[in-house]
């Protein structure tokens, strides 16, 4: 079983992000926002956006593009890879305190995700 997972794993590209001191909520309108494009049209996306968290996003795509290319021992080419799968998981999220009136304490959540892209090359009936 482990020497299976570890064939699939050679045809698998992908990058993840980890502990990013953003909301899972306000990282997933990024995410839906390049989620099935090609990585070219994503990154330009992505550069020109005006949402913090399209930085991170950005960083996490490059490195899945990287990935893909050191795997398979060559650049990849203008237009053949796209996101196969982009998701957004909530991380951990640490819980403060904020004085209130009469003595109580507001509840403040500083919530935390990871960011998983998985890139894939188009065949050649999709070009």
């Amino acid at each position: 079983m482990a020497a299976a997972i570890k064939e699939a794993k050679k045809t698998t590209y992908f990058a993840a992000l980890r502990d990013v001191p953003t909301s899972p909520r306000k990282m997933r309108y990024v995410a839906d926002l390049v989620r099935g494009m090609e990585v070219n049209k994503a990154l330009a996306t992505l550069r020109f956006n005006t949402k913090a968290a399209s930085k991170d996003v950005e960083k996490v795509l490059r490195s899945a593009i990287a990935n893909w290319e050191q795997k398979n021992d060559r650049k990849a080419e203008n237009g053949e890879l796209y996101i196969s799968k982009i998701f957004v998981d909530e991380g951990a999220t640490l819980k403060r305190m904020r004085p209130a009136p009469q003595g109580r304490g507001y509840r403040i959540r500083k919530r935390s995700n990871h960011v998983t892209i998985f890139v894939d090359a188009k065949s050649n009936e999709e070009k």
